[in-house]
C-alpha cells in the first residue's frame, strides 16, 4: 500500500466516523490514532524525542521561546 492509498483509506475512515459518531468524536479518533502512531514509532526507534524538541525550538537553538518583559519599578503609595 502506497502513501496515497493509505491517505485515501484514512480519509474514508474519518468520513465514516464523522457520519456515524459526529465531528468532535471523529477528531478525537484521529488524535488517538496519532498518539498511538507516535508511541509505536518511538518504541520502534523511528522517533527521537530530542530531535522533535530541537525542531520545536526552531533556528534559535537553546533560546527560550518567551522572554519575560523587563521589570518596571513600582510606584510608592503613601
Amino acid at each position: 500500500m502506497n502513501q496515497k492509498q493509505f491517505l485515501a483509506l484514512l480519509g474514508f475512515a474519518f468520513a465514516a466516523a464523522w457520519t456515524t459518531l459526529g465531528f468532535a468524536d471523529a477528531v478525537l479518533c484521529l488524535l488517538g490514532a496519532g498518539a498511538f502512531y507516535a508511541a509505536g514509532a518511538y518504541l520502534q526507534g523511528e522517533l527521537d524525542l530530542s530531535e522533535v524538541q530541537d525542531r520545536l525550538r526552531g533556528p534559535g537553538g537553546s533560546a527560550p521561546p518567551y522572554a519575560p518583559p523587563p521589570a518596571r519599578p513600582r510606584a510608592r503609595v503613601r
